[in-house]
């Protein structure tokens, strides 16, 4: 099947935390008429047909009670895991959440103790950072340096962090948001090494992995060998790849029985239990090989908006700076060299009318970026450039 990733699909009044009006209004702070919203890390692409087509069904049978996955479900995604990752997995090592973000806060209080320190490196998501405060421990940046152009990790750094008896976790971004770094099995290695010396357990939040880029390739942190995935929490979800955040569903995956039981009693303290039944539909009919031709056309699509900003921003912004994602949707501009520096947020979002997300929400060191979802229509991404152009000129 052929898909059309062109089309622009209205999605104001369905309660779009991204789109809806009212919420941006609220968010702004001024009348958000007229906006184009490039911020929150959904796409503006209608999900696989069989993944529609799953969900009717589903709503057509009328009774939405307690949900369980069955056998489908668990081979769909191992199924997935193998054909795209060449990951063998078991169904035992599943344990199913409402979404990554939540099951940090799991991770952090099954695994570490209130005063404990955990590693993450910042510009990143910020959840990263507010999970771990939230929770009454403590924040342990390990900054990623730029080193001609390019993003790269702090050894020496990381390691004096890790050595604190004190510090108990890293939460590794792989693909990286918001810079959409796809790490090397060298680079993966090097903090692998480091964290297992000192015990240190990886967070591997891997809900980009689908979404890599042509001519990149992702390394799954658990196939760097078994002492790696007996160190490690992988987290994985349908909900990036295939447009089903909304769905609130995702498959954590811990190969170490110790680490796995010290989570799930966790998840039972909390009362999570039965699953999202859209979310398993929807999840079965993904994990699919229609569900990966539609991944296979999206993934030509995001690259050609990537390039498309590669050359906009060399042609019409220059004194933007950009380099293109290996991976994610989501593209990182610096304007520090702009004259709009010290009011970007407010100049872009009330003046040029593009809602973009701030890189000071993903770390100091974000300051003066903004991320950039390029995962919507050509149209929409080039009428948001030129927006942004015309207020730089």
């Amino acid at each position: 099947m052929k898909y059309n990733f062109d089309h622009v699909i209205a999605r104001e009044n369905t309660n779009s935390l991204k789109w809806d009006r009212t919420v941006l209004t609220k968010r702004l702070g001024f009348d958000a008429d007229g906006i184009l919203p490039l911020w929150v890390a959904d796409m503006d692409f209608r999900a696989p047909q069989p993944v529609i087509d799953a969900l009717i069904k589903r709503a057509e049978h009328g009774i939405f009670g307690y949900t369980s996955p069955l056998d489908d479900y668990y081979a769909a995604l191992t199924w997935w895991q193998k054909s795209r990752h060449d990951w063998d997995i078991q169904k035992e090592w599943v344990t199913m959440m409402p979404g990554i973000v939540p099951a940090f806060n799991f991770f952090i209080r099954a695994l570490t103790d209130e005063g404990d320190k955990i590693i993450i490196q910042e510009p990143v998501y910020p959840p990263f950072r507010s999970t771990i405060e939230t929770n009454n421990r403590i924040v342990a940046n390990n900054p990623l340096k730029l080193v001609d152009g390019k993003y790269v990790m702090d050894y020496d750094q990381l390691e004096q962090l890790a050595k604190d008896p004190q510090t108990k976790m890293l939460i590794l971004c792989s693909p990286h948001n918001p810079m959409g770094i796809v790490w090397s099995s060298d680079e993966l290695r090097k903090l692998g090494e480091i964290c297992n010396a000192n015990n240190v357990v990886v967070v591997a939040d891997e809900i980009h992995n689908d979404l890599i880029l042509p001519g990149n390739s992702h390394l799954t942190y658990a196939l760097l060998g078994e002492e790696f995935a007996n160190n490690s929490i992988i987290c994985t979800a349908p909900s990036k790849t295939f447009n089903l955040a909304g769905l609130q569903i995702s498959n954590i995956i811990i190969p170490n029985r110790v680490i796995r039981e010290k989570v799930d009693k966790e998840l039972k303290k909390s009362s999570i239990m039965e699953p999202n039944a859209f979310g398993i539909v929807a999840t079965t009919a993904a994990y699919s090989e229609e569900g990966a031709n539609w991944l296979n056309q999206l993934l030509v699509y995001l690259e050609s908006n990537a390039q498309f900003i590669h050359e906009f921003v060399n042609h019409r912004i220059p004194n933007v700076k950009y380099t293109k994602p290996q991976g994610t949707y989501l593209a990182w501009l610096d304007f520090k060299d702009t004259n709009i520096s010290e009011e970007l947020e407010h100049k872009i979002s009330k003046e040029a009318k593009v809602l973009l997300n701030s890189g000071a929400m993903f770390g100091s060191e974000g300051k003066g970026y903004m991320r950039v979802n390029f995962a919507c229509p050509r149209s929409v991404l080039a009428e948001a450039l030129e927006r942004i152009s015309k207020l730089l000129g």
